[in-house]
């Protein structure tokens, strides 16, 4: 690991919300930590960065002891994608490789969703989420023929939260918690 940057970026954030901010505070400042953090593409363990054959990867990087926050690697195999699924706490995603391409849904009176307009996250750039404004998409790799990285920080431990995922025709809701595919995380504090 480069040069303590996941550290730094997890004291940054852990300074942030000892203040108790408001969301729109996290997505200023915390959005500015987490550019820095992906504007250099050196740090992340190899291990951490491992696509699947069949479906993504989310691999836990750091879990915040009072469940304030978690950083988890996406990594995106070609044509690999998300079902319609929610976050029931804020989150950002900041691109490290590749492309993502993110695309709302918004629940209908009747049942179903609207499809927003979908959204292209290149390397270095941060889109965000919120129960308050914009919880449920569908996310995939925007690359046919490579792996796309993105880092993603919650406001909780996101491997532990019961969320759903939804039929975007009916609407129908199913709870999952998704985990995390690695056993192991990395040693932030290794200075080698």
């Amino acid at each position: 690991m480069s040069d303590g940057k996941l550290l730094t970026f997890v004291k940054g954030l852990s300074l942030l919300l000892e203040q108790n901010p408001s969301e729109a505070i996290v997505f200023t400042k915390g959005k500015q930590l987490l550019k820095n953090l992906i504007a250099v593409d050196d740090w992340l363990p190899t291990e951490f960065t491992q696509p699947h054959p069949q479906y993504y990867q989310q691999y836990l990087l750091y879990a915040d002891p009072l469940d304030r926050f978690s950083i988890v690697s996406f990594v995106w195999g070609p044509g690999q994608k998300t079902p319609v699924h929610n976050h029931t706490v804020w989150g950002m995603v900041g691109q490290l490789r590749g492309q993502e391409r993110s695309t709302p849904f918004y629940p209908k009176p009747e049942g179903g969703f609207t499809v927003g307009t979908e959204s292209i996250c290149l390397p270095g750039q941060v889109e965000t989420v919120s129960p308050a404004t914009h919880d449920i998409h569908v996310v995939e790799n925007a690359l046919s023929d490579q792996t796309s990285i993105s880092i993603h920080v919650y406001g909780g431990n996101i491997g532990r939260i019961q969320r759903s995922v939804f039929d975007p025709v009916t609407g129908a809701e199913k709870s999952f918690v998704s985990g995390y595919a690695n056993s192991l995380v990395p040693n932030l504090w290794n200075a080698a």
